[in-house]
């Protein structure tokens, strides 16, 4: 059930009640018993998660966006065969100070 904040317009009194989407809003005040209640509009924080949300994220050629895996982010990019493994087996080469 969605809570609802309500204030009154007499006594500044603010509350949040549950209620259910098919109940009527409430109007009389707990507090001072007039017939002054408003239902508080407050801002809803959003969280987009998941990719397709940013500008930095692209669009595959089908239109829709790729699933990325948890386990894709954390691993490191594969070393090619050309990699670090060739570089470091070839000897240096010396130059020659004559």
């Amino acid at each position: 059930m969605p809570v609802y904040t309500y204030r009154c317009e007499s006594c500044g009194v603010q509350f949040e009640r549950h209620q259910s989407f098919h109940d009527a809003p409430l109007t009389v005040c707990p507090e001072c018993r007039k017939k002054a209640l408003k239902k508080v509009i407050s801002p809803v924080g959003i969280v987009f998660k998941g990719s397709g949300f940013y500008a930095t994220d692209h669009k595959s050629p089908s239109g829709q966006v790729p699933h990325r895996h948890k386990k894709d982010k954390e691993a490191p990019p594969a070393e090619s065969k050309s990699g670090t493994a060739d570089k470091e087996s070839k000897p240096a080469a010396k130059e020659s100070a004559e």
